[in-house]
């Protein structure tokens, strides 16, 4: 007898390639996974956090696919200086409205800041308002 077939009590043993299902899903899915976690960990983990204080010079809503709120303040330096720009991203509508309404006047901004922030959908700068206050 040349091909014997097995014995009823020993199992066959399976090939690796017969999980090419779960092969393919864990090449797909981990990688997706990790960049989920690690956005989300960018995003939840703030680097540095503090006021800015200046007038209020430029806000909009901007983006062609994600749109986000870039705004631009003007801070003061030594008369005869050409002042310096803050760029700064504001996510949360509520802020939003408190900062568009602050346009032109000085204003304190609280900020955190997020390094390493995968893309740009969450934001052009790494500068996030969390808070406005007036500061006249």
């Amino acid at each position: 007898m040349t091909d014997a077939a097995p014995a009823l009590g020993t199992p066959r043993r399976k090939r690796w390639w017969h999980h090419w299902k779960l092969i393919l899903s864990g090449i797909v899915v981990v990688p997706i996974l990790l960049v989920v976690l690690y956005t989300w960990a960018a995003l939840s983990w703030s680097y540095s956090t503090g006021d800015r204080a200046g007038t209020l010079q430029k806000f909009s809503h901007k983006g062609w696919l994600c749109k986000t709120w870039e705004g631009e303040l003007m801070q003061p330096t030594a008369p005869g200086v050409a002042p310096t720009i803050w760029h700064f991203t504001v996510r949360s509508d509520s802020v939003a409205q408190a900062v568009n309404a602050g346009i032109g006047r000085r204003v304190v901004l609280m900020y955190e800041e997020h390094k390493g922030v995968p893309t740009s959908c969450f934001g052009q700068t790494r500068y996030y308002v969390t808070g406005m206050r007036s500061a006249e």
